[in-house]
C-alpha cells in the first residue's frame, strides 16, 4: 500500500506563513507527481499546486506568487510553502501522488488524510 501522511498545519494569523510536508511510504517504485489540493467547508476541492517528476509546476491563480511547491524525488517528498496566507486559504490541505507501485503496475492515484491549515483575520 502507499501511505502519505500531512504535516504542518496549524493556525496562523493573516499575512503569516506556514509549511506542509508530506511524506510517501509503502511499496513505491516510482512516484511521477505529487500535489497540493484543498477543500473549504460548503467548497469543492480544488488544485494548489502539482509537480511533475520532470520538475514542471503547476500552480492555482489564486495562490500563484505566495506559495511554492518543492519535491525531494529521492526521499518521496512534497512540500508546500505557503508565505502571506489569506483567510481565504483556510481549508484542509491533502496531499496526492501519482506513482507505481511496482515496475508492471498501472499508475494510480493516491491521498492523504489532510491537516487543517485555519488563517485568522
Amino acid at each position: 500500500q502507499v501511505q502519505l501522511v500531512e504535516s504542518g498545519g496549524g493556525l496562523v494569523q493573516a499575512g503569516g506563513s506556514l509549511r506542509l510536508s508530506c511524506a510517501a511510504s509503502g511499496t513505491i517504485f516510482r512516484i511521477n507527481a505529487m500535489g497540493w489540493y484543498r477543500q473549504a467547508p460548503g467548497k469543492q476541492r480544488e488544485l494548489v499546486a502539482t509537480i511533475t517528476s520532470g520538475g514542471i509546476t503547476n500552480y492555482a491563480d489564486s495562490v500563484k506568487g505566495r506559495f511554492t511547491i518543492a519535491r525531494d524525488t529521492a526521499k518521496n517528498t512534497v512540500s508546500l510553502q505557503m508565505n502571506s496566507l489569506k483567510p481565504e486559504d483556510t481549508a484542509v490541505y491533502y496531499c496526492n501522488c501519482y506513482a507505481n507501485r511496482t515496475p508492471w503496475d498501472n499508475t494510480g492515484n493516491y491521498w492523504g488524510q489532510g491537516t487543517q491549515v485555519t488563517v485568522s483575520s
